[in-house]
């Protein structure tokens, strides 16, 4: 029986760091072809339940309960989108009111940076004119840009559905294929973060859509209060948004603010949206996400922002989305690997009341 090598710590560490680059570095150079396939995993795993329900309960085939699983998905997916498409088209109706207090808000704009800032309209609009030239220079990149990131967004929305089916049709394959892979004595520990990781990722995603139900209830209610127009839709719209991190709060912002204008240009209704926004944010980032959120998948802030923001570097949007489900996985096979188990806690939320070190004295013998 052969003995297992015991490595040097620094060459476990170096092992270790140089994987992680790796898989960095294939998914940046790959993302197009990857980020896909992560997003269908996650959403295969959330239509597991579903799957196993209508495959051995119902006894459908398995081919016909991936199907219907993805059918069902997709209209509910589509149905948010037909709400909020005819949403807007009733709100485009409203174009030229908005069109009229745009003016009239740029106009106020204008007359307060004069006042406070000692610059005249005319210098304010030249810089403007300058501004927009530029723009219009880089407008062709800025749209090939925009094609082939709609292309991308089109092939995704084909392809993503195709690989959720796939991913349901053949897990069993899958997990065969990981049991051949190690063996015997590892099958049990297999097992185990494999149902972690379906537990982790369905009550992460749940949570997320209890989170987006719940700020998109209270966006919704606080602009009722203030008297925005088509507040149910900028309500639901902002908790979608408000699942993409950092950026999306802000693009729901501007959504609301350039809505609103349906009804007024005043300066005090702006400034009101920016409040009820604000308010809403406190409290999910206060309240929510460590309720909901956090305690769900067990990761650290730090951790957690450092994964958006590299996940949103190496494949922007998708990235920072799939960034904490992935970091759920990563600390879910770490704590139950021996070897790794101390980068698990690294990236786990557990807080210490005090640490104190425990060293052994050693008497030397004369």
């Amino acid at each position: 029986m052969t003995r297992p090598v015991e490595l040097p710590f620094y060459v476990k560490l170096s092992l270790i760091v140089i994987t992680l680059i790796c898989f960095a570095f294939i998914f940046c150079i790959g993302k197009d072809i990857i980020t896909p396939v992560l997003m269908a995993f996650l959403f295969a795993v959330l239509l597991l339940p579903v799957f196993t329900f209508l495959n051995t309960k119902l006894k459908f085939p398995r081919y016909l309960a991936a199907f219907l699983c993805v059918i069902l998905f997709a209209s509910f997916i589509i149905g948010i989108l037909f709400f909020i498409s005819y949403q807007v088209n009733d709100m485009a109706n409203d174009f030229d009111t908005i069109k009229k207090n745009a003016n009239a808000f740029i106009v106020d704009i204008h007359k307060f940076i004069k006042d406070h800032f000692n610059i005249s309209i005319g210098e304010q609009k030249k810089y403007i004119d300058n501004v927009t030239k530029d723009s219009v220079k880089n407008g062709n990149a800025t749209l090939g840009s925009a094609i082939i990131s709609i292309s991308d967004l089109l092939l995704d929305c084909t392809i993503i559905p195709i690989y959720t089916f796939l991913f349901l049709l053949y897990k069993d394959h899958f997990i065969l294929f990981l049991v051949k892979l190690i063996s015997k004595e590892s099958h049990a520990t297999l097992k185990n973060i494999l149902s972690q990781i379906k537990v982790s990722i369905n009550n992460y995603i749940v949570s997320l859509i209890l989170e987006m139900i719940i700020v998109s209830v209270l966006t919704s209610l606080g602009l009722w209060i203030i008297g925005v127009k088509y507040f149910i839709l900028l309500g639901l719209i902002t908790g979608i948004l408000n699942l993409i991190p950092y950026i999306g709060i802000t693009a729901a912002g501007i959504i609301t603010i350039l809505a609103s204008l349906t009804g007024s240009a005043e300066t005090s209704m702006i400034l009101s949206i920016l409040i009820v926004n604000l308010i809403v944010q406190l409290i999910d980032n206060n309240v929510l996400v460590p309720l909901i959120i956090n305690s769900k998948v067990e990761i650290n802030a730090f951790v957690s922002i450092m994964g958006i923001i590299i996940g949103g570097a190496a494949a922007g949007i998708s990235g920072m989305f799939l960034a904490i489900p992935l970091l759920a996985i990563l600390k879910i096979i770490f704590d139950r690997i021996e070897s790794l188990e101390p980068w698990g806690y690294l990236m786990g939320n557990h807080m210490p009341k005090r640490f104190i070190w425990r060293i052994k004295k050693v008497h030397s013998e004369n």
